[in-house]
């Protein structure tokens, strides 16, 4: 096995703990399924939010859907004008057999613009 990452966005519409969290599991579902992870497959995760989210930890959903082995880690993203605003964004971790080519990367909602039309969407 080796060490592969996979990326993710998402955006909400509003600063709310409650769509944060849904929205997180979301991506993480999504993400889990398209790449076929097994939680004890990912080595850590890593999420990053714009600085107009702050109503709640994105990493809470990992814990909520059981990932509670899973090292996590949250942190905002550098406020540079005119990017994206609303958005939480994933990197995992993961031991995989699957080569780069085979990980899917999954960008939902408004992140969709952060990858080239190459990259796997949901």
């Amino acid at each position: 096995m080796v060490l592969r990452g996979i990326r993710g966005a998402i955006t909400v519409e509003r600063n709310s703990g409650e769509e944060i969290l849904a929205a997180t599991r979301e991506l993480l579902e999504i993400i889990k399924i398209k790449n076929e992870l097994n939680p004890e497959d990912i080595a850590s995760v890593f999420f990053t939010v714009t600085p107009d989210l702050d109503a709640v930890f994105p990493a809470s959903a990992a814990r909520e859907m059981g990932w509670k082995y899973t090292p996590l880690l949250c942190a905002t993203e550098i406020n540079v004008p005119g990017s994206l605003r609303n958005c939480i964004r994933v990197l995992l971790h993961v031991n995989t057999e699957k080569t780069q080519q085979e990980i899917r990367h999954v960008y939902l909602r408004e992140a969709v613009c952060l990858r080239e039309k190459d990259f796997q969407r949901h």
